[in-house]
């Protein structure tokens, strides 16, 4: 690839490009994450929060089919989350960076996750990451 031509992300709801934006804000769930012994096997609070950017489609016909589900994606993070310990919040965000991709119309996956009260004084430490379709 040129070193001079740059990539730029899709921006997240955009009109001309027939882009939008599904969302989810402030899930919160019960995960065993964490490096530290003390860590190990004892569920922390994490808040999780993504953006997509979708091929938009003029035929909704008001049928879920035709949309990407946050539901179904709100599912699939769960069950990453309980399907056992992860050492980093960066792992634990790539992992559902790449779950939204599963889905075809999917382009581009903002995803944060906050480790809550993991940092004395703080309300959340965490990692917030950008990918774009492989």
């Amino acid at each position: 690839m040129n070193a001079t031509l740059k990539v730029q992300p899709l921006r997240i709801a955009d009109a001309k490009l027939a882009i939008r934006h599904v969302f989810i804000r402030n899930l919160e769930l019960s995960a065993l994450i964490g490096i530290h012994g003390y860590e190990k096997g004892v569920p922390q609070p994490v808040r999780i929060n993504i953006d997509l950017a979708v091929e938009d489609s003029l035929t909704i016909a008001d049928d879920l089919d035709n949309v990407v589900d946050y539901d179904t994606i709100a599912g699939k993070i769960r069950a990453l989350v309980a399907a056992g310990h992860i050492n980093l919040a960066e792992t634990l965000a790539e992992k559902i960076a790449a779950v939204c991709f599963e889905d075809r119309r999917v382009k581009t996956a903002r995803v944060r996750v906050e480790k809550l009260r993991a940092v004395k004084g703080a309300e959340a430490a965490g990692v917030e990451i950008e990918r774009m379709r492989p």
